[in-house]
């Protein structure tokens, strides 16, 4: 037994005699400084340039430092690739970053990279007797794009002026520690065409500002082409917003779950750099592996809800409108779109020309076929529901309703939105309305069931879609907020438009893409958007009924997957008996 050790066992041995009540301190081992951390004779180095200051607008207000690593070997004709790291030069300096890259870039363990170190913002205090607002928790823990877009549309263009670096996703590292690393994450999660490499150190994955959401996120949603290395220790942080320890574990399991190129390194260290520092040579040799090879979405495990099909993506039916919505399958089998600032609804034919199928559409919006054959529309501007024969001719069916999005079922009767006026109406074969529903916020899509016993409205601006049972008279009745959905950092979910298949499963198109809920109003699976646009609405079409087109944006797009679904003009469908 060495010297230490006695003296700790005769430590522990007098407290116990004692009776004290003494807490030993926690032994600190600070881990070994790796070899690649140091100065090397032969090694080229690279350089620091800044601090340079920056002004974002997507933060308004604030100000940030922000530094940049050149490597020896930097050439402006070969765009070298990219390591952004959060909380700027401390971090950078703290895991010896510039020495660990000039020494692997030599050995050529990893490509030649530019370093950005990036500080978060503050608004600087308006006098000596104020403090700055720091915005480091509001940029870093929280969720959606805002992040993701100041990197992409505001710095890396600022930092482009001076030098160059890849676009290529596939090329470029985004690091973290703590907040920085949840950060970096989610960065690379809502931005994959940006950045697919990601450096976790101590990820603060818990309920500061909903990072806690991101374990179930992972698990539910269609697979993106990222690779993570996850590093934390068992003494990490476990106070009001959760345990730093667990929440790793609990990502490491949806990560491996959902079949992402992931692996971990556990230590048993506490809310520190120094675990980090130790192996940041090994973390990076990993992340760079079989480099220049693309890196793959995954496969995930079978899921309860499995949709995809391998080798099916989305494909691109048409662009450069507009605003598209109102996908429909017409009773010929074509699918039918609008353009509701061009004034018109498109048909796509069967070899996928698009042709224009009616102009002065009153900017109309939602479509669906109906029992008689006919195309009816939502002809917001002038308040009107109108339906189009096959050959384009079109008729007045129902006025006084700027309706938004409809849903015809198979004996001529049906439901149509009004968020204008936070109404939902009914109309009866003949064109009669009535009011059935007031109050929502902003009712938007809307979908009955395969048996046409419930209606289902999705809110744009909350986070639920709200269920009713329909009457034999149209009336509704048992209002409930049942289908919850997942929402970032908006309290609304920009849910929109809605279909249904044989399954009874509910798709609806939101912020975060097309959330598929089953008949208990459950999320089971998010099939990532098509484009970057407002993903506005969704329908089944294609000869077997088994392609999801969706309408994003400007574009349309389509894509084939393992369901199936409903023509509710053609008659009720009885859905199983959901699991409860």
């Amino acid at each position: 037994m060495n010297i230490v050790l006695r003296f700790r066992s005769c430590l522990l041995l007098a407290v116990f005699l004692l009776g004290a009540a003494v807490q030993l301190p926690a032994q600190d081992e600070t881990p070994p400084v790796p070899v690649e951390a140091r100065r090397a004779e032969g090694v080229p180095q690279g350089k620091i340039e800044g601090p340079f200051e920056f002004r974002s607008q997507i933060f308004p207000g604030t100000v940030r430092k922000y530094w940049v690593y050149i490597p020896a070997q930097y050439d402006p004709d070969q765009p070298p690739c990219l390591m952004i790291v959060q909380d700027g030069l401390g971090l950078a300096n703290g895991w010896n970053v510039p020495t660990v890259l000039d020494n692997m870039i030599h050995q050529g363990r990893v490509p030649v990279q530019l370093g950005l170190f990036i500080d978060h913002g503050q608004v600087p205090a308006p006098h000596e007797k104020a403090q700055p607002r720091f915005n480091r928790s509001f940029e870093y823990d929280g969720l959606g794009d805002a992040y993701a877009r100041f990197l992409i549309e505001e710095l890396l263009p600022e930092v482009r002026r001076r030098w160059v670096f890849s676009d290529n996703p596939d090329d470029r590292c985004i690091a973290g520690a703590s907040s920085g690393a949840i950060c970096a994450f989610n960065a690379a999660w809502e931005r994959p065409d940006a950045f697919r490499r990601v450096l976790s150190s101590i990820g603060t994955y818990t309920a500061l500002r909903g990072g806690d959401q991101f374990p179930a996120l992972v698990r539910k949603t269609e697979n993106k082409p990222l690779r993570v290395f996850l590093q934390d220790g068992s003494a990490d942080l476990d106070i009001y917003a959760g345990s730093w320890w667990h929440a790793n574990q609990a990502m490491l399991s949806a990560l491996q779950f959902a079949g992402y190129d992931v692996t971990n390194v556990w230590g048993d260290g506490g809310h520190n750099r120094q675990h980090m520092t130790s192996i940041l040579p090994q973390a990076l040799d990993w992340l760079w592996r079989d480099y220049p090879q693309p890196i793959p979405a995954g496969r995930a495990k079978i899921r309860r809800t499995d949709l995809l099909l391998d080798g099916e993506d989305w494909e691109l039916v048409s662009e450069g409108h507009g605003f598209t919505e109102g996908p429909a399958v017409g009773s010929d089998g074509r699918l039918y779109f609008t353009d509701i600032p061009g004034n018109r609804i498109h048909r796509v034919e069967a070899d996928g020309r698009v042709s224009v199928f009616a102009e002065d559409t009153g900017k109309a919006n939602g479509l669906m076929a109906g029992p008689d054959g006919k195309l009816y529309a939502c002809r917001t501007a002038d308040e009107q529901i109108v339906r189009y024969s096959t050959t384009g001719q079109m008729e007045v069916f129902a006025t006084g309703i700027a309706g938004n999005d409809l849903v015809v079922l198979a004996d001529g009767s049906g439901y149509v939105t009004e968020p204008s006026k936070k109404q939902i109406w009914h109309f009866s074969p003949s064109g009669e309305t009535q009011l059935v529903d007031t109050g929502i916020e902003f009712p938007n899509g809307i979908i009955t069931s395969p048996d046409q016993t419930l209606l289902s409205v999705a809110d744009t601006r909350g986070r639920f879609c709200y269920s009713w049972q329909c009457l034999p008279d149209g009336t509704l009745t048992a209002k409930q907020k049942y289908g919850w959905l997942h929402v970032n950092d908006e309290t609304r979910s920009n849910a929109d438009g809605m279909t249904v298949d044989t399954e009874g499963r509910v798709y609806v198109t939101t912020a975060s893409g097309v959330q598929v809920l089953d008949q208990l109003g459950r999320v089971h699976f998010i099939i990532r958007s098509p484009g970057k646009g407002w993903l506005s609405n969704v329908t089944f079409g294609g000869e077997n009924r088994d392609v999801l087109y969706a309408t994003c944006g400007t574009e349309v797009w389509k894509r084939k997957l393992k369901a199936t679904g409903v023509n509710l003009s053609a008659g009720p469908v009885m859905p199983p008996k959901p699991g409860l």
